[in-house]
């Protein structure tokens, strides 16, 4: 009897691990692969958009454009909100709320990102990549936003909002500017609190016929 018992515990936790397992591997392979492909065809669709747009024409329903990060390897479309209908599909999203992001092209303001870090895409995975003086490019329909990293914060609560004020003062920054932030959870494969990379706007470039990207960026 004893030994059925034990018998049948023993499969019960094989059991239990197998599907422990399943679910790790759906949430965090998956996922990943479901939402890098709509985020590839939501990205395509605004390509498309920003060659049939009448000049001068924008339009940012679709997407507000890529985000370009060569320490994290990675091209990522982003759009509005920073709700999970939005960053599950694989994009970074502007905030719109607690504060409401800047756009690249204000005169002065701060461009506000979110985006998973594990899972879902997971685009911010290797936001810890990112040291001081990398660079960060915004692409755009007609212009490129060259920043640069000039700040990170490792961990912070997820409750703190003034690392997306329009002027980031934990960052160091004193005065109204252009700037950029990078907001994803951590420790990876948690959510209990957030890291953070600032960065300034360097200088612009307008986009050509051939869409040449800028020197930071080849």
């Amino acid at each position: 009897m004893v030994a059925t018992v034990v018998g049948f515990a023993g499969e019960l936790l094989i059991t239990v691990g197998v599907l422990l397992a399943l679910f790790v591997a759906y949430s965090l392979w998956w996922t990943n692969v479901e939402a890098n492909r709509e985020a590839g065809r939501l990205g395509d669709r605004l390509r498309e958009s920003w060659q049939s747009d009448a000049p001068g024409a924008l339009d940012t329903r679709g997407g507000i454009g890529f985000l370009h990060v060569p320490s994290m390897a990675d091209t990522v479309l982003v759009r509005r909100g920073t709700g999970s209908s939005v960053l599950d599909q694989g994009v970074a999203g502007a905030y719109t709320e607690p504060v409401k992001s800047a756009m690249p092209w204000d005169r002065s303001g701060n461009f506000t990102l979110a985006a998973h870090r594990d899972g879902h895409g997971a685009k911010f995975h290797n936001i810890h990549k990112i040291e001081t003086g990398d660079p960060i490019v915004f692409e755009t329909k007609d212009t490129w936003y060259v920043y640069k990293a000039y700040a990170t914060l490792p961990e912070t609560s997820k409750y703190n909002v003034d690392v997306l004020a329009p002027v980031p003062r934990e960052s160091g920054k004193g005065k109204p500017g252009r700037y950029i932030t990078l907001t994803t959870c951590t420790p990876m494969y948690t959510s209990d609190y957030r890291y953070i990379v600032w960065g300034e706007l360097v200088r612009t470039q307008k986009v050509d016929a051939a869409r040449t990207p800028p020197a930071e960026l080849r």
